[in-house]
């Protein structure tokens, strides 16, 4: 009996085979043209740009402007009746007439502000960050209407008289800079609600003229070389915080309780031996941090449950012996030490607000010191 030979056309087979993966390949097609329409393929690419600006701390707008993600052709793929979508285009469009008010420049090859800038009056916000430039121009009181003058690490030595024309300024941020004083003519700026003068190593007084921001909530004199609290900070009724830290102060003034409205002061890294009586009378006061200083004895009252303060920090002091004093020495500068820990403190500080409930051990504290 013979064997039997089966007989494959090759031919044939091949050809089903062809047919199959021409099917696949077009179904594949017809699948990534969809995904490419669909609206919902758009909104999650969007929502995966959110989440890598977020984790790599890149303002989202610089995607939108790079043209990795196209609002408007999503907006198109979508019903525009939709509450949600008139929400999207109304946000957009708010932005939009936003910018055309807002000024941005950074970059160190910066060393001077453009021309094209003194023509552009309308202005109501400055964002000048991490540039060269050291003087800001005398024709800055053009701008009446600018409420927001943000100036922070660059290289300015002096603010111009002019910026007491700013009637509507209320936020001025000259954090990391060179200043070596202040301008009395800054006081006119009277609906001034936050000034940010940290980090420039060398301011040693502010103007009593300041007195007149009667409208200040946040003040921020840090890392310099103050011997003592401004008087002029002293006569801010409407303060809510105040950090002084990284200075040159000694004692504090018997009057802090003029600062009725004072909910954070921060005091660390200074010289102080003794904190005032007044700080007990300061009702609304919720945050005293006066670590690493040199305070050997204060009130006991201000560490009575009956007051209102919720967290007081007292690490590296002669009074409270702890094993954070050895620590190696930091080899950064001084300007980028600083910045990082108010950066650190502010995170931390946010951090214990957004708490439900303060932590047991920051509610009350009591202190024994044996001689």
């Amino acid at each position: 009996m013979g064997h039997q030979v089966i007989v494959f056309d090759f031919s044939a087979i091949r050809g089903l085979w062809e047919i199959r993966v021409k099917k696949h390949k077009e179904r594949q097609k017809k699948e990534k043209e969809r995904l490419a329409k669909s609206a919902l393929e758009k909104i999650r690419q969007e929502w995966d740009i959110v989440l890598e600006c977020r984790k790599k701390g890149i303002p989202q707008a610089a995607y939108l402007n790079n043209g990795f993600i196209d609002t408007n052709r999503i907006l198109d793929k979508l019903e525009k009746n939709s509450p949600l979508i008139q929400k999207i285009v109304l946000l957009d469009e708010t932005k939009k007439e936003r910018n055309k008010f807002v000024f941005q420049l950074t970059g160190e090859q910066w060393t001077e502000l453009p021309d094209s800038l003194k023509e552009q009056t309308h202005l109501q916000e400055w964002h000048i960050n991490n540039t060269k430039i050291s003087t800001i121009p005398a024709y800055i009181a053009l701008f009446q209407e600018l409420k927001v003058l943000e100036l922070s690490s660059n290289q300015i030595t002096e603010l111009p008289v002019e910026i007491g024309c700013l009637k509507k300024l209320k936020e001025l941020n000259v954090s990391f800079n060179r200043l070596k004083a202040v301008p009395p003519e800054l006081g006119n700026c009277e609906n001034l609600e936050k000034l940010d003068l940290s980090g420039n190593l060398e301011l040693t007084e502010l103007p009593f003229e300041l007195s007149n921001l009667k409208q200040a909530t946040f003040v921020d004199i840090s890392a310099n070389k103050f011997p003592s609290v401004p008087i002029c900070v002293l006569r801010m009724p409407n303060l809510q915080w105040l950090d002084l830290s990284s200075n040159n102060l000694k004692d504090l003034p018997q009057d802090m309780d003029r600062l009725e409205a004072l909910q954070t002061l921060l005091l660390q890294k200074n010289k102080l031996t003794y904190l005032p009586h007044a700080l007990v009378k300061m009702s609304k006061l919720k945050l005293l941090v006066v670590s690493s200083n040199n305070l050997v004895e204060m009130p006991s009252a201000i560490c009575d449950s009956t007051t209102g303060l919720k967290f007081i920090s007292l690490k590296d002091n002669p009074l409270e012996k702890t094993s954070f004093q050895e620590t190696e020495e930091i080899t950064e500068s001084d300007r980028d030490r600083e910045l990082f820990e108010k950066e650190f403190m502010k995170a931390y500080i946010i951090d214990l607000k957004e708490r439900e409930t303060a932590p047991c051990y920051t509610t009350k504290v009591s202190l024994s010191v044996q001689i």
